[in-house]
């Protein structure tokens, strides 16, 4: 699957996988604010892989830790949020926090 083909994996199926999960996770807001600075052209392209990653591992259906598992199903999908936020801090601005809280009204 080459950069393309993620990328267009992820922006068809991240909406239902947020849809899916709605407010069931504590992390929503950072996938979504990682989501929008995916997007965004002034992101780095080092900053832009390690999102994809993480929004592909989040959306995917085989996960470490399946999640309709209670409790436990997303623990490894916010490790791999977390840590995906620590790589991209400098690339997440304040407008794609704002965004991400506008699409969860």
């Amino acid at each position: 699957m080459d950069e393309n083909d993620k990328l267009n994996y992820i922006k068809t199926n991240f909406w239902k996988k947020i849809k899916e999960t709605g407010k069931k996770i504590p992390f929503i807001k950072d996938v979504i604010a990682m989501y929008y600075c995916l997007l965004n052209e002034n992101t780095s392209l080092s900053a832009k892989a390690s999102i994809v990653l993480a929004l592909l591992y989040f959306i995917s259906p085989v996960d470490a830790i399946p999640d309709i598992i209670l409790a436990l199903g997303y623990t490894d999908d916010a490790g791999v949020i977390a840590t995906t936020l620590l790589i991209i801090k400098s690339q997440l601005k304040p407008e794609h926090y704002a965004k991400a809280s506008e699409s969860l009204l």
